[in-house]
């Protein structure tokens, strides 16, 4: 009888140090999540904050399309009022906040389109650097959304396996979204001239 208590005690403590070290590593991991959205958050809020000067500088220097401006900051407006909690990064979440920053993606590549049609405002220094700095952040925004994939997919994948599924399902943790290619990005863009 004291030996199955003492083998009972044994599996006891044993299930408890193997599902406390999963329980930290979820918890590492989570925290590796969060921090890496972030990092996304804090480069679109960068691209976000570089457009009222674009726009002013547009505006200023042509005789500019107002359609594609007012496009601009109606799209600034909607992506800017799309936050998620990174404890609810869920598909759904994550569909509405890429479609928002979609649309000022698409505005903002509009607006640079547009302004190929004019030359003194391109051969402007304000406009040069603000052109770069958009650039830069566009980049800023891939490696941002490059390294938030790689810190979801580690943290579903240990979400998922055995045991740590087991702690993951006892203390709540549940697996996250990644970002995902834009509609129809697997198509070449038309470029009309």
């Amino acid at each position: 009888m004291k030996k199955v208590v003492l083998v009972i005690v044994g599996i006891l403590v044993l299930l408890v140090a193997v599902s406390g070290c999963g329980y930290n590593g979820l918890v590492k991991l989570d925290e590796d999540v969060k921090t890496k959205w972030a990092q996304v958050e804090t480069q679109y809020q960068r691209r976000s904050d570089l457009i009222p000067n674009l726009v002013s500088t547009v505006k200023g220097a042509a005789k500019f399309e107002q359609g594609t401006l007012t496009q601009v900051i109606e799209a600034r407006s909607k992506a800017s009022q799309i936050t998620i909690d990174p404890d609810k990064l869920t598909e759904e979440n994550m569909q509405k906040y890429q479609a928002a920053q979609g649309q000022l993606s698409q505005a903002l590549g509009k607006l640079m389109v547009l302004t190929e049609n004019y030359p003194e405002l391109k051969a402007t220094q304000q406009f040069s650097e603000l052109s770069a700095q958009l650039e830069g952040t566009e980049n800023r925004i891939t490696v941002a959304r490059k390294d938030f994939n790689e810190s979801v997919q580690i943290y579903n994948t240990k979400v998922r396996s055995f045991p740590n599924n087991l702690t993951a399902g006892i203390f709540g943790f549940s697996q996250k979204a990644a970002f995902k290619a834009d509609a129809g990005a697997q198509n070449a863009p038309k470029v009309e001239f």
